[in-house]
């Protein structure tokens, strides 16, 4: 690990890693985010099913949130990427973002030369790395056995069915060299924000990833989720959350398992009670077999009546936990 400038990697996809980079990057840190490459649904999905592109939504938002702030052309062009087509266009639910990606692909004959290429018209200080390079589908069996194939089946599938038994993929994919790289040369390693099943999970799931984590020495923290999921997650702890992670990593204890505590308006519980959703919940006497220290703190940002984290706050407590490493516990493999 390095002495100087903190080399933290964000693991997931999706909304979740972007909250969680725009707090990074305002602090000196070399950023990774490691991408899960088995989205199937929207624009991706059709870009994916149709043309055999790989999915490419997680990518161009992680992008976004890398880019700089303070500059007027790079907001522009961010702009532009993040422009979505309505449903008046022949292009209905394509982002701009991913149509040149989807180009870019074809021009430097893969995702991470085009990865390469719009980061440097971004400007990006950080990288964003595909966790693989190989093509898949997550499949999910559910406690009654039956098995549900593609990414978008899962996270729409609602109230209809039991819960997740367990998730894996359709096919062996080897890991994207360059997400084992930036691994092992970790200060620290987060797991989310994101949808457990669909986000963070998956990525865990590629050959190599979890030894590779477990090998960095690198504290690992986990962003615990802000509310349940009809399909995925009703009903869930703190510990349940953490225990599905610690699971998929191979059974090495969490270093930090961060729980948020904010208060939420009637008419926010109201808003995702119709969604059959709630606040994630601390259980105390549970969750600490799961991780060496529980860090509870107000992390959600209210954007009218829906709920995110806090990218600063959730970036600040990520980097008040590397401070001293010398005080930080020693992770070991559950009893």
């Amino acid at each position: 690990m390095s002495t100087g400038r903190k080399n933290i990697v964000v693991i997931g996809g999706g909304s979740g890693s972007s909250a969680a980079l725009r707090g990074l990057k305002a602090h000196d840190t070399s950023l990774t985010a490691i991408v899960t490459m088995f989205d199937s649904g929207g624009s991706t999905g059709i870009l994916r099913d149709e043309f055999g592109y790989p999915p490419l939504g997680d990518i161009r938002q992680c992008l976004l949130a890398l880019s700089p702030g303070d500059n007027e052309q790079v907001a522009v062009l961010n702009s532009a990427l993040d422009f979505r087509f309505d449903s008046k266009s022949s292009l209905n639910g394509h982002s701009v973002g991913n149509l040149i990606l989807a180009a870019l692909t074809t021009v430097y004959g893969g995702v991470q030369g085009a990865i390469d290429e719009l980061s440097y018209m971004l400007q990006l200080d950080g990288q964003v790395v595909p966790v693989t390079l190989g093509e898949a589908h997550l499949c999910a069996r559910l406690i009654n056995g039956e098995v549900i194939r593609t990414e978008s089946a899962i996270d729409l599938r609602g109230a209809n069915g039991p819960g997740i038994s367990e998730v894996f993929l359709d096919a062996e994919v080897k890991p994207n060299p360059r997400a084992i790289g930036a691994l092992m040369e970790a200060d620290a390693i987060l797991l989310g924000p994101g949808d457990l099943y669909t986000s963070v999970i998956p990525n865990l799931l590629v050959d190599g990833v979890s030894d590779a984590i477990n090998e960095s020495g690198a504290p690992v923290i986990y962003a615990c989720n802000l509310m349940t999921k009809l399909g995925e997650t009703s009903g869930y702890s703190a510990s349940n959350f953490a225990s599905q992670v610690v699971s998929y990593l191979g059974g090495r204890k969490l270093d930090y398992l961060l729980v948020n505590h904010t208060e939420f308006s009637k008419e926010v519980l109201d808003v995702y009670a119709k969604e059959i959703a709630s606040p994630v919940e601390l259980d105390n006497g549970s969750a600490e077999k799961y991780a060496h220290q529980i860090m509870v703190a107000d992390l959600a940002y209210i954007d009218g009546l829906s709920v995110r984290h806090n990218s600063g706050k959730l970036a600040d407590i990520v980097m008040a936990s590397i401070e001293d490493p010398t005080e930080r516990p020693l992770s070991h493999d559950l009893d």
